[in-house]
């Protein structure tokens, strides 16, 4: 079908007064409770996606600033408040935490959108309440962290006896590496089970998405963490996060991101045993069966891809659909592709923003074109408007083949590669064929077919009539290459703690 012509983008409007006073500051880093110049002289612009322009700047933070705030950061965890806390004064603080950013919750939604390109009107209802429920869900943890009594049979000296058991203990200083495409959201997912554990942490935001994070740093000073808690370092991440990965006084890094950056890391990691968690790539399948109910399905694979302009590792990138209802998905999508409204993210009329940087936005771009060139078929979108912000139209690819670019590359951007297929049997198969398993999602009102297919799915997360729904509670991670280690719920505590057992005779 063909594409609705796009309306003019409109002009982002300007800042409230906070944010653009905020924008203003020097550039500085959050190191052992303070803001501090930094030792180097490198400065990253900070760009608008809705209008190319620059709006700050941030540091490009060196080894000798790592070298300082590993050092805050391990005094803090080995002697002073911190180490000596009890744990239901962690909690306190993270529920405090948890105050000051719903407080604030309008500034940090237009900061967010201002520095994404994700919409305020998203940043408000999604981001922002997510980060505040998860700081409160992670507060809980942390006087729930324990571990067990053995009953052993060690054949000691006569009448000696062994009381043996566990217990749990921070991992202790963690270099915490988020990504641009939910900034603040991310930032929470790793430092709050890192505070409700005990850890102390180096948080290094994406270098295009800096400004919710450094934010958030006058929230934690403000909620009383001790310093050197949480320090905040600005940069680059062959720069700044190089030197946390590569750092001896490290024990463990963090990182969601693209897998090819998460295998460097895992690499770098190595020379000194950190622990290492990655939650990393996605290329998710969306399988329609023949029983769905086509208009819930059209609605929901849309949401899948069209979300936060595809710039979700779980976006339902690839379609399944089967021949009988393929017609009218591909119809569906495309239609709400058609209808969405560009523009600038303080607009409040903007269904879709932009993409968070120009090189993100040639990436996408360029595998549309490759998919064209192997002979794929675009029924709505496949370019980008005539303007200087960072835009790619909603995409819908058809007549797609396994090989292609576009079916087997993570485009991480608002296009969906559709296919049809005829044998319930085979799905499953088609769905794992990729290096990824992060997330997929299944449509089916048939119970016996849910659960024949959810376990042949090789994937972290299988959502059923739904897709990109996740929970504090919630475990989250993927298989093969999307990562290792699982977020949220009960499982991230382990991602956070060493396992001590103790023997003693008695």
């Amino acid at each position: 079908m063909n594409a609705v012509p796009q309306a003019t983008i409109a002009a982002q409007p300007a800042p409230s007064a906070a944010v653009a006073q905020f924008l203003k500051r020097p550039p500085r880093l959050l190191i052992g409770g303070e803001w501090v110049e930094s030792r180097s002289q490198g400065r990253i612009p900070v760009l608008d996606p809705a209008t190319g322009k620059e709006i700050a700047s941030v540091v490009d933070a060196n080894a000798s600033d790592v070298d300082r705030a590993v050092a805050a950061a391990r005094a803090a965890f080995e002697k002073g408040p911190w180490a000596d806390m009890l744990p239901s004064d962690r909690q306190n603080l993270l529920w405090k935490l948890s105050d000051l950013i719903a407080k604030h919750a309008d500034e940090l939604a237009e900061l967010e959108s201002l520095n994404n390109g994700k919409t305020k009107f998203m940043a408000s209802i999604v981001d922002i309440p997510g980060t505040v429920e998860y700081f409160r869900y992670m507060a809980g943890w942390a006087t729930k962290i324990e571990g067990s009594v053995y009953q052993t049979s060690i054949h000691g000296p006569p009448g000696v006896k062994f009381h043996t058991y566990t217990a749990r203990e921070p991992v202790g200083v963690v270099a915490q590496i988020v990504p641009w495409n939910f900034p603040l959201a991310m930032a929470a997912w790793k430092l709050g089970p890192a505070l409700a554990t005990g850890c102390t942490s180096i948080l290094k935001p994406a270098e295009q998405t800096p400004l919710t994070a450094l934010r958030l740093g006058d929230l934690i000073i403000e909620a009383g963490f001790p310093p050197g808690v949480v320090n905040i370092l600005t940069g680059n991440g062959e720069t700044t996060g190089a030197a946390l990965v590569a750092h001896p006084g490290v024990d463990k890094v963090a990182f969601t991101g693209s897998t090819q950056v998460g295998k460097i890391i895992n690499k770098s990691a190595t020379d000194t045993l950190k622990r290492v968690s990655l939650e990393l790539g996605g290329k998710s399948p969306v399988i329609v069966f023949p029983d769905a109910d086509v208009n819930t399905v059209i609605g929901g694979a849309a949401n899948a891809i069209f979300f936060n302009s595809g710039q979700v590792c779980t976006a339902g990138s690839r379609l399944f659909a089967h021949k009988s209802v393929f017609d009218k998905v591909v119809e569906g999508v495309s239609a709400a592709a058609s209808a969405m409204k560009l523009g600038p993210g303080l607009d409040p009329q903007t269904q879709m923003g932009p993409l968070v940087s120009r090189e993100q936005q040639e990436r996408v771009l360029g595998y549309i074109n490759a998919g064209r060139s192997e002979g794929a078929s675009v029924t709505v979108g496949g370019d980008a408007p005539s303007h200087p912000g960072y835009f790619v139209k909603p995409t819908v690819l058809v007549n797609v083949k396994p090989e292609m670019k576009v079916v087997r590359e993570e485009i991480f951007g608002p296009v969906l590669v559709a296919q049809r297929f005829e044998d319930i049997n085979d799905i499953a198969a088609l769905a794992n064929d990729t290096p990824y398993g992060l997330a997929a999602s299944v449509w089916s009102n048939d119970i016996r077919t849910v659960n024949r297919i959810v376990p042949k799915l090789r994937a972290g997360t299988v959502w059923v009539n739904c897709h990109n729904f996740v929970d504090p509670a919630m475990p989250f991670g993927g298989f093969k290459q999307s990562g290792f280690g699982r977020e949220h719920g009960r499982a991230v505590i382990d991602l956070y703690t060493e396992l001590k057992s103790v023997c003693m005779a008695v």
